[in-house]
């Protein structure tokens, strides 16, 4: 029997969930507000909030210093890539610990999960150099496989819990009526997990869009992300707040209006199975 809720309750609990949605926001929107100020309004004491005068001068000097389009072509490019050959090798890979497990299935999906604890610094350098001797460094090739490789674990890890949630005798009937292994996977299993595909999909797209540390320690130019770009911001002479301002809003802005369109899609994945 559910447990009646007052419309008091309701109503705190709502006020708590905006009051802490407006909490996580807000570094987003100071971003958004300061990359219309100039410098001067920018670092003004004490902050001006909304009554200044907007400009777009940051912008302009921002797209006239910088290629943006390279830097978004490039974030998506590492990004779209590590997602679709992180799925490609994540399916089958989940399907076999789904359905086909052994004894050491738990163990290595916890082995798995646990090469996240790890700090990435600590295999900076040995991957910096056999990057320099593959002639990976400064690639998109190369970032798509260390970005990849970084969200793996949890590509498979979700995709396993989500497989764990179809009967397997669906799965024996197919193969009954004569369908190959391959024909299971893509057109038995997959359709059926079509919400849990598309969450994982989501989540490691934008994981992979703000990966950070690997995509500014192992580019220069060529295949510099959008990280890339608003770090060039940030000079030894100080902090220009309005112009890194405008380069952080350029570069979260394709992500932000992602999220928001497909928000729905990752709600219903994320919760794929967990009611019954």
């Amino acid at each position: 029997m559910a447990r009646a809720v007052t419309n008091n309750r309701k109503i705190v609990n709502t006020l708590i969930a905006w009051f802490f949605g407006l909490l996580i926001f807000f570094p987003i929107l100071w971003t958004i507000l300061t990359s219309f100020k100039t410098e001067a309004q920018a670092i003004a004491d004490p902050p001006v909030f909304l009554f200044f005068n907007w400009t777009l001068e940051n912008y302009a000097v921002v797209q006239e210093r910088s290629d943006y389009l390279r830097f978004l072509w490039n974030s998506i490019a590492i990004a779209g890539g590590s997602t679709l050959v992180g799925v490609i090798i994540g399916v089958p890979a989940a399907w076999s610990m789904a359905f086909v497990p052994s004894k050491r299935t738990k163990d290595i999906l916890m082995w798995m999960l646990s090469t996240k604890m790890l700090p990435a610094v600590g295999v900076l350098y040995p991957i910096y150099l056999l990057f320099i001797q593959a002639g990976l460094l400064d690639t998109k090739t190369g970032l798509i496989l260390v970005v990849m490789l970084c969200n793996l674990p949890i590509i498979v890890w979700m995709l396993y819990t989500y497989f764990k949630e179809i009967p397997s005798e669906i799965l024996e009937a197919a193969r009954m009526d004569g369908a190959t292994l391959k024909e299971e996977i893509l057109y038995v299993l997959t359709p059926m997990a079509i919400p849990g595909i598309a969450s994982t999909v989501l989540l490691n797209f934008i994981l992979a869009w703000n990966e950070a540390f690997w995509t500014l320690n192992l580019t220069a130019a060529k295949a510099a992300p959008l990280t890339a770009f608003i770090a060039s911001y940030s000079s030894p002479e100080g902090l220009f707040y309005a112009k890194l301002s405008a380069a952080s809003t350029m570069a979260i802005a394709p992500i932000l209006i992602l999220g928001w369109f497909s928000q729905k899609q990752l709600v219903r994945g994320l919760t794929f199975g967990a009611v019954k």
